[in-house]
């Protein structure tokens, strides 16, 4: 994740999370709804020189205890982390801030079943499904993150999310799940060479209210993509006020031979949305 700011997004905790993510921040949050003050927040240092409270993040979310009702504040210092991390769902009020997106970074390499791949920034490599980072929680936020690796890299599982200036990078599906979130000026950034999909939402039934919201952000890449195409029957994607390069191809959407799920993937043309 990159450097994120001290902002607390209330909700619930994590599920089951990642690859690998070059930090900013992201806060799993509280049940209640308001303000949170985070000055009354329990601050755990991360730190590989052994100068913090632990030489691991795991570690560190490993000591909040579970049922956990205060909030904690974990720091992480400049570093390569390789490890894959987890925060269990009975660990709620959580925040982990790294400095900059260039100098903390977490990694892993894993591929597989999509539930137990996720490594934050994964570098598995393009033969197979790779998520980096994988949300189920509700009310969780990630803020001035970097999101990395090839086939479904963010794996937007359930419940309700927000990205802020995050660079989410990948081909194939590379932002897919069911959750109800908003990405606001966030970059993605296709690595496909011809026409891979960017999302791949899994909206299964016209009663569910989920669905991928892009809001000012930004779409480049090194060949060519699609914007979408539908995971679930009733998938359902808006872009709105977004910058798209070329590497849009003009079909926009890839409906998969069912022009019926065309109908939730549309909107797409809001604002400032151009093809230079």
């Amino acid at each position: 994740m990159g450097a994120m700011a001290m902002k607390i997004y209330n909700g619930y905790a994590f599920a089951v999370l990642f690859a690998i993510v070059v930090f900013g921040s992201f806060i799993a949050n509280s049940a209640t709804t308001g303000t949170m003050d985070m000055s009354t927040a329990i601050l755990l240092k991360v730190d590989q020189s052994g100068n913090g409270d632990f030489k691991k993040i795991q570690d560190a979310i490993d000591a909040v205890p579970s049922n956990n009702s205060e909030l904690y504040f974990i720091l992480v210092k400049p570093g390569t982390y390789r490890e894959k991390l987890q925060v269990p769902a009975d660990k709620p009020f959580i925040t982990l801030s790294g400095t900059l997106a260039s100098n903390t970074i977490i990694t892993w390499g894993d591929t597989g079943e999509i539930i137990q791949s996720a490594t934050l920034s994964n570098t598995f490599g393009t033969s197979g499904k790779a998520v980096a980072l994988r949300v189920e929680g509700d009310r969780v936020a990630f803020y001035g993150c970097k999101i990395l690796s090839y086939q479904d890299t963010l794996l937007d599982d359930a419940g309700r999310h927000y990205y802020s200036n995050c660079y989410i990078e990948g081909a194939t599906d590379f932002i897919c799940g069911n959750a109800a979130s908003l990405f606001e000026r966030c970059h993605l950034h296709s690595l496909s060479t011809v026409d891979g999909a960017i999302t791949a939402q899994h909206r299964n039934s016209p009663s569910e209210d989920t669905g991928f919201s892009f809001l000012g952000c930004k779409i480049t890449g090194v060949g060519t993509a699609l914007l979408g195409r539908p995971w679930g029957p009733y998938s359902r994607v808006v872009f709105a006020l977004t910058y798209m390069s070329s590497v849009v191809v003009p079909q926009g959407w890839d409906d998969w031979g069912d022009q019926s799920k065309q109908r939730y993937m549309i909107n797409v043309h809001s604002g400032i949305n151009s093809h230079s």
